[in-house]
């Protein structure tokens, strides 16, 4: 008995000094314990985010913005001590390398990409959410530039750049921009001389980027529901249609070459030649447009049948790779390589569009037509859709189009087959 006594008075020893430390809440572990992945990843809570001890991070980045990356990582080893390696790896590429080099935990631990390769990534687990600073990624960029970086309703990207088309005009050939397409094919009956290969108006006609806008301005759309019902392909709807209709006139008066006549070096070429008036391009064109010594304007591009043109956009973002040793250090990387002042950074460097709103509403930015040009047309724009099954849709519309362009094909039959090659490979 004296052993039973003894025992229960040291057990109500225990919990009384247990409930006096704890203030008599609950101490269980349940409640109070965070383990380390939950300090990694978990956005929600107040406690601040800090780089893991010896982090040190990968990154990659196009040639073009090497001097940007030298600037942002000596600016982050100043602020955090983390080391920032800088690797060159074209954007359109690092979804496919960081399919391989994630899982053999040799990727980047921070890559770049537009965002049409999102859904692939975020099917192959290759990135991990943006959460410890969603709510200020959402409150600082624009709304396009968010949807765009987001996969069945969850931010993954920490978004840096907006891109669209705009129409670059020579000044000295065309001294105001025209607002409709039925402008341009007037001005193309007194400007245009095949013979000397001098042209009014030239887009890349054999890629389905450029385009998409003749069909999707006149009511076409590659997936319903914004771009995620892979069930729903609106390419050869009566809208669509039509837009192939005006386009295949549009090309004959115009632009009377085969798709493979006009490539991007082509047309850049004869627009610095003089021998262009206006080239459709996008804001990664403009740095070396403005080298060319013409007398370069900016405008949206022209409207098509009284509707506003809608262009292809993309959404540039920073992504975390969720292989990567340093969770952390990564997110922290993310995001102070996308806040207002790296984005006018990378403007001043390298003349991309921040999706920042402020940034965006910075007097540099809004001094330069070129950029307002940018921004004006990407209202009108529309992202390309992120699920994996955009995959299936380019070479098709490409087949599809060229047909219609190259041998004068019937349009409606052009766009039914090129959707039924599509619907059969999500099949």
């Amino acid at each position: 008995m004296k052993k039973w006594v003894a025992m229960l008075l040291s057990v109500m020893m225990v919990f009384t000094i247990t409930a006096c430390s704890t203030g008599g809440k609950d101490s269980s572990s349940a409640n109070n314990q965070t383990t380390n992945e939950e300090t990694a990843n978990n956005g929600a809570g107040d406690e601040e985010l800090k780089p893991e001890e010896g982090a040190s991070l990968l990154v990659w980045e196009s040639k073009e913005s090497r001097t940007f990356m030298e600037e942002i990582a000596k600016q982050f080893k100043e602020k955090y001590n983390v080391d920032v390696k800088y690797e060159e790896v074209a954007a359109p590429d690092q979804v496919n390398k960081l399919m391989n080099d994630g899982p053999a935990g040799i990727g980047a631990d921070v890559v770049v990409f537009p965002h049409d390769n999102l859904g692939k990534a975020v099917t192959a687990g290759l990135l991990l959410p943006n959460d410890y600073f969603e709510e200020q990624t959402r409150a600082q960029n624009s709304e396009l530039a968010i949807n765009a970086t987001s996969y069945d309703g969850m931010l993954y990207g920490y978004p840096r750049s907006v891109e669209t088309l705009i129409m670059f005009y020579n000044k000295d050939l065309v001294p105001e921009a025209p607002k409709s397409m039925e402008e341009v094919i007037e001005l193309s009956k007194k400007m245009n001389d095949l013979k000397n290969k001098k042209y009014t108006y030239m887009w890349e006609i054999g890629n389905f980027y450029y385009d998409y806008l003749f069909l999707a301005s006149t009511g076409g759309y590659i997936f319903g529901k914004e771009g995620t019902d892979k069930t729903d392909v609106g390419l050869n709807n009566e809208g669509a249609l039509k837009g192939a209709q005006f386009l295949q006139n549009f090309a004959k008066q115009v632009l009377p070459l085969t798709t493979s006549d006009v490539t991007g070096d082509v047309k850049k070429g004869l627009f610095a030649n003089g021998q262009l008036a206006m080239n459709v391009d996008g804001p990664w064109a403009i740095q070396d447009l403005k080298k060319t010594g013409i007398n370069l304007g900016a405008a949206p591009i022209p409207s098509i049948d009284g509707q506003p043109s809608k262009t292809f956009s993309g959404v540039k973002a920073w992504y975390v790779n969720s292989y990567t040793k340093y969770p952390n250090a990564a997110k922290l990387f993310a995001e102070f390589a996308s806040t207002k002042e790296a984005q006018l950074k990378s403007y001043e460097l390298n003349g991309l569009v921040p999706s920042n709103k402020e940034a965006a509403a910075d007097p540099k930015v809004t001094s330069d037509p070129f950029t307002v040009a940018v921004l004006e047309q990407f209202k009108n724009s529309y992202p390309m859709p992120v699920i994996p099954e955009m995959g299936n849709v380019w070479s098709p519309m490409a087949a599809g189009l060229a047909d219609i362009l190259n041998k004068g094909k019937d349009p409606k039959a052009a766009l039914d087959n090129a959707v039924k090659q599509i619907k059969d490979a999500i099949k």
